[in-house]
């Protein structure tokens, strides 16, 4: 039967995740396992429209799918997310199917869960049929009992295929709803006792919602800073080349303006991240934002700050973002003040919630109040030093 893979490392097929790939390749000689490289050709699949034809095709000739990638970041790279956009906004879901399905991962184990139940939802979204993943460690194809294991979870998905297998559906699809906040309470201004406040936006146009909530909380407050990331030059998404394990230097220093915008997030005492639910996750420009900011390794460097988001689209009915969100602001060791959306549908409340938002920054940054973390920070970082207690 053929497999296509679709590989979400930018580093192609000498990427880690390639190599488990490439094991089931040589273990499975009488499948084919067609592998295409989306993160590493992610330009090319945007600006070249015969190419995403060219993919779109061998997904649709497909016995089944493997969704095979690196985590970055609590989910995929963003150049495997502006794919995953991009089946929706040229509408080639029928490729996807009842195409079956599994995800490989590799990492230190840090939130795969959360990539997990990213790609589950996805796959549910493209009505596909899901029949797990496997999360495998770094260096798991160093060891004979893993190596086993794999066998395993790939015989399982070729078996599952050939006989037909019912697969359940976990996620429910979203449900969207046409609503226009429109700001009808005139802004209390806030004393900002002396507290620098930021504002980080991905929002264009369209973005009605999204513009009209930034501009109240804005309005609540003197002296606020605001930064789109659309207006930012970044050449490009983290190639997780790792060079910025060795000094925190990334490999695109001076040669776009990302690392100086990021450095100067440092100078304020609470940051607001605002931006639209795109498919289960935020856009890709805020995947790339998350991404790129990797160039300081696992450092907390927002430790101590206030953190904020202002979200526009179902936040209630994503779960899974909330908690990276959250998991994501205590592993930074900083202070998540609140959510707030337009999902109540009522303008008057959604004022009220962002005038609220302000007023909680400031008293917590005043106070220099940062709640107690729960698992979702202490495993992550415990996680994280006994990685590099076991490397050391």
């Amino acid at each position: 039967m053929k497999i296509v893979v679709l590989n979400g490392s930018p580093k192609g097929n000498v990427s880690v995740t390639m190599q488990y790939v490439k094991y089931i390749q040589e273990t499975f000689t009488e499948h084919e396992l067609k592998i295409i490289n989306i993160s590493e050709r992610i330009k090319k699949i945007e600006r070249n429209e015969a190419y995403f034809k060219e993919i779109i095709s061998e997904i649709d000739s497909a016995d089944g799918i493997l969704w095979a990638f690196p985590l970055y970041v609590f989910l995929v790279a963003a150049q495997y997310k502006r794919f995953i956009e991009m089946i929706t906004e040229k509408q080639v879901q029928y490729a996807f199917k009842n195409k079956y399905t599994n995800v490989l991962t590799t990492s230190i184990h840090f939130y795969d869960h959360t990539a997990h139940n990213y790609m589950n939802a996805i796959c549910d979204d493209l009505d596909m049929k899901y029949l797990g993943y496997y999360s495998a460690d770094m260096e798991d194809l160093f060891k004979e009992s893993e190596r086993k294991n794999l066998t395993t979870f790939a015989r399982n998905f070729f078996e599952d295929i050939k006989s037909g297998v019912v697969t359940s559906k976990n996620y429910l699809p979203i449900s969207k709803k046409e609503f226009q906040y429109k700001p009808s309470l005139r802004p209390e201004k806030i004393d900002n006792y002396n507290k620098k406040v930021v504002v980080i936006s991905d929002s264009i146009k369209d973005d009605s919602n999204l513009n009209s909530m930034v501009k109240t909380f804005k309005n609540s407050l003197d002296n606020v800073a605001y930064f789109n990331l659309n207006d930012i030059d970044i050449k490009g998404s983290c190639l997780g080349c790792l060079q910025c394990g060795y000094n925190n230097v990334c490999v695109y220093e001076g040669k776009d303006d990302f690392i100086d915008f990021y450095n100067k997030l440092k100078d304020f005492d609470a940051i607001i991240f605002a931006g639209s639910i795109e498919d289960r996750y935020l856009s890709s420009k805020w995947k790339e934002f998350f991404d790129r900011g990797f160039f300081n390794t696992h450092i907390p460097i927002f430790k101590d700050k206030q953190l904020g988001f202002i979200i526009s689209g179902p936040l209630n009915q994503n779960s899974n973002l909330r908690e990276i969100m959250d998991g994501y602001s205590q592993w930074q060791e900083a202070n998540l003040v609140d959510f707030v959306t337009d999902e109540s549908e009522d303008s008057n409340n959604i004022d009220m919630a962002l005038q609220n938002l302000a007023r909680q920054v400031i008293r917590s940054a005043s106070s220099n109040y940062v709640k107690p973390s729960t698992f979702l920070g202490v495993g992550a970082n415990e996680n994280i030093q006994g990685c590099y207690l076991w490397k050391a």
